[in-house]
């Protein structure tokens, strides 16, 4: 079983494995430590997850996928852990339906660290332990769990955020990081070529099953915009009415703005002067209108590009434009501590990598030749490629090292409390 495409596992290598799981598993208590047990117990809505239950559902999949079928004489934590931290594995068996998971006041904090620190023993040994052979079987598991692990620290910044959002006292998850506070550099269209390329993971290093396989597609040319869409751009598309014009909209979105009663990006707020401020992980402040507009869903920015008179990128055009300009894998990703984007550097095709997320106009399918691994670790990816829009390029909040151009993050149309922005296309 292979779950992920993997052309370089240093299998030799079991101190490197090691070194890396202590760190990852460490990052994740980190991201806890800012949170009093109440913090992590809280669940906002169905679509987030308490703290807890992260720290928890990262070390289930360790323990049912790694641990339990391949080290000899492991025993489980608690029988009952399988049934309480399974997310969606239906081959693994029931589990705890995921909008009630803030209902889990039990087991509590000192259980949870007793697991983390249960698994992780386990795992220490099974690196000392298991013989060659074992050893090479189990390594892509490995790999795909410590990325599983980079996926839910994401998930806990995005999910805490929107749950103190919901607290009058507008509470701060830490201290604002000091973000360099400059003009947003104009907005320019780059030209790209069309004609036959590549797309899709073939390279070297870890990628999840959805990224592949690299596959040929025609791509007709065309124009991206230099950086994402300010916060004093999308102002202007309120101002003009973009909130109550449906001529912008998608039938479906149109019908979500009418009954959510939504007039801007989640975590605004019009202030009692007229001016906007946004709930961050700081706490609430002024809208900085040379930052990326942040937290908007598929529909809203569908509607800004068509605003616009433009469109959003093809997932394609995206993969194609990021490799033509050959961006580090750097940017402002969770390592910067900002937690928050910031304002683009004034040269070149800016923040393809880190600050937001960015929608595109494509589906989540499967590329061609697509064919999910069977068992449990098949339902990682496959099993979600229906009604989901693709996004690329990482956020302020993934960890370092965790992204790839390749990365395809997905959502439904409606969602906004990912770090969703928006970069502009245009046909040529």
């Amino acid at each position: 079983m292979s779950p992920s495409i993997r052309t370089d596992v240093r299998l030799d290598n079991r101190q490197g494995f090691l070194d890396r799981y202590r760190a990852i598993r460490a990052r994740t208590e980190a991201l806890a430590e800012p949170l009093s047990p109440e913090d992590q117990t809280l669940q906002s809505m169905p679509d987030a997850s308490p703290t807890k239950w992260h720290r928890a559902h990262t070390t289930w999949f360790f323990e049912t996928f790694v641990l339990a079928p391949h080290l000899a004489g492991y025993r489980q934590a608690s029988a009952d852990y399988g049934y309480l931290f399974n997310s969606y594995y239906e081959a693994v068996g029931p589990r705890h339906p995921r909008p009630s998971r803030g209902m889990l006041s039990r087991p509590g904090m000192a259980e949870i660290a007793h697991y983390r620190a249960h698994v992780d023993e386990g795992m220490e040994r099974l690196a000392r332990d298991l013989g060659e052979a074992a050893w090479r079987t189990v390594a892509p598991l490995l790999e795909l769990g410590l990325n599983h692990e980079e996926q839910h620290q994401e998930l806990i910044l995005m999910d805490i955020k929107h749950g103190l959002s919901l607290n009058p006292l507008q509470p701060a998850y830490g201290a604002p990081g000091a973000a360099l506070r400059r003009n947003a550099p104009p907005l320019r269209f780059v030209d790209f070529p069309g004609g036959l390329r590549e797309i899709g993971h073939a390279g070297t290093g870890f990628a999840f099953d959805n990224e592949g396989p690299r596959h040929k597609v025609w791509l007709e040319p065309f124009r991206l915009a230099s950086r994402l869409v300010t916060c004093g751009e999308y102002l202007d598309f309120i101002a003009e009415g973009g909130y109550r014009r449906p001529e912008f909209w998608l039938s479906e979105g149109w019908a979500t703005v009418q009954r959510e009663g939504w007039t801007a990006p989640l975590y605004w707020r019009a202030e009692d002067d007229g001016a906007w401020s946004v709930f961050t992980l700081s706490g609430r402040r002024a809208v900085d209108a040379a930052e990326p507009v942040c937290h908007v869903s598929h529909f809203e920015a569908d509607a800004y590009a068509r605003w616009s008179g433009r469109r959003l990128p093809t997932e394609a055009e995206w993969e194609a434009a990021a490799e033509w300009v050959e961006p580090a894998l750097e940017g402002n990703l969770m390592s910067s501590g900002l937690y928050h984007p910031r304002t683009a550097d004034p040269d070149g095709v800016a923040q393809m990598i880190g600050d937001c997320w960015e929608w595109t106009q494509s589906p989540y399918v499967g590329y061609p030749g697509f064919r999910a691994e069977g068992g449990a670790v098949g339902e990682y990816n496959g099993k979600f490629m229906a009604n989901q829009m693709v996004l690329r390029g990482g956020a302020c909040v993934t960890p370092e090292g965790h992204v790839r151009l390749t990365y395809r993050n997905f959502f439904p149309s409606a969602a906004r409390w990912a770090f969703g922005g928006i970069r502009l296309a245009e046909d040529l």
